[in-house]
């Protein structure tokens, strides 16, 4: 049945302790021990019934669910649940991961309660997590092992203020367990599909809701119209360059605030809040997920807020062959300004 179904799949169970990354001088009081906690994941193997899992070298795919101890009362536990990738080298011994979910924290800040916490501002989080891993299945009947280092990362993309966030670094060791006596042999007979497109062009609207830097200030919502042209250059890449045009509310709030503190940095309260800027980014597909990774500068920059320039990342998934919809992270490097929801279409 195994042979026929060509499907297989697994448990592993990891155990990880390591420390938090000071990528903020403002966190540093908050780290006090080393962040230790267990990862549980449920994994569907890929044998190449389609072009690309054979692509990919036969990848898994699954859920994870991530609970940590933060060592500090300050900053809580965390619970995460994630959807992941697994990809393979080294004739499949070293196995690269990457998850991407939503995190709950026991104990975001509070002004009165809990006012040292300027990681989380809200009890619900953006996570992303990695792992490298040597791997060693059915070392013993169905049982292997693996172990190797994760990077986990918390935010809510400031979605409300603070938001100084938290990356842990870990070592991870553990074992896994497959379900079926044996697995399916991998297919390796499928033809190459068409790799190379046309110049196509992409109009997305994204929108959603975030926070400036001041604490106490209300939620505003965002809109970002995007242009692209994007070429694709193979069955796995597709390079891209466009503009955006940013309506950010937040910013009227701290530019009036600005203008008004005595601050002696030259803000009038005058300043226009729209921001427009070009990117070249790059396009990672994988089924009909893609990665996408933009690096973007400001050509319009009224009024100076973080640096000039600003990357994204995240997730798009097409829904036939021309729309799709997204879900990405906006950052001025190691500052987050927005979690973006976006959809789109492909001409």
């Amino acid at each position: 049945m195994a042979q026929d179904s060509k499907s297989d799949s697994y448990f592993d169970a990891n155990y990880f302790k390591g420390y938090i990354a000071l990528h903020n001088n403002d966190i540093l009081g908050l780290i006090q021990g080393q962040p230790e906690g267990v990862i549980l994941s449920w994994n569907k193997k890929t044998f190449g019934a389609r072009a690309w899992e054979q692509s990919y070298n036969y990848p898994d795919y699954g859920v994870s669910f991530i609970y940590q101890d933060l060592k500090n009362p300050v900053l809580g536990n965390n619970f995460g649940l994630y959807g992941h990738y697994n990809f393979y080298f080294l004739n499949r011994n070293l196995m690269f991961r990457i998850g991407q979910g939503i995190a709950h924290t026991s104990n975001p800040f509070d002004r009165e309660e809990n006012p040292k916490n300027i990681a989380f501002g809200s009890k619900l989080l953006s996570s992303t997590y990695v792992m490298f891993q040597y791997k060693k299945e059915r070392i013993f009947n169905r049982v292997g092992f693996e172990a190797g280092f994760s990077l986990i990362h918390y935010s809510n993309a400031n979605f409300k203020s603070p938001n100084t966030s938290v990356n842990t670094i870990a070592l991870s060791a553990g074992l896994t367990y497959n379900l079926e006596e044996n697995s399916p042999e991998y297919i390796a007979d499928i033809e190459k599909e068409k790799s190379t497109e046309n110049i196509k062009y992409n109009l997305v609207f994204r929108s959603g809701l975030n926070q400036g830097d001041i604490i106490g200030t209300a939620q505003y919502p965002f809109y970002i119209i995007s242009a692209y042209a994007d070429k694709r250059l193979n069955q796995k890449s597709a390079i891209q360059i466009g503009t955006d045009v940013f309506f950010s509310n937040f910013l009227k709030e701290q530019i009036r605030f600005e203008s008004t503190s005595l601050l002696e940095n030259d803000v009038t309260g005058d300043e226009d809040y729209k921001r427009a800027g070009v990117f070249v980014g790059h396009e990672l597909f994988v089924n009909k997920l893609s990665l996408i990774t933009q690096l973007g500068y400001y050509v319009y920059y009224p009024f100076k807020f973080e640096s000039r320039t600003y990357v994204r990342a995240g997730l798009k998934r097409y829904f036939g062959k021309k729309w799709f919809g997204a879900l990405t992270l906006k950052s001025h490097g190691f500052s987050a300004e927005a979690l973006e929801f976006g959809v789109g279409i492909r001409l």
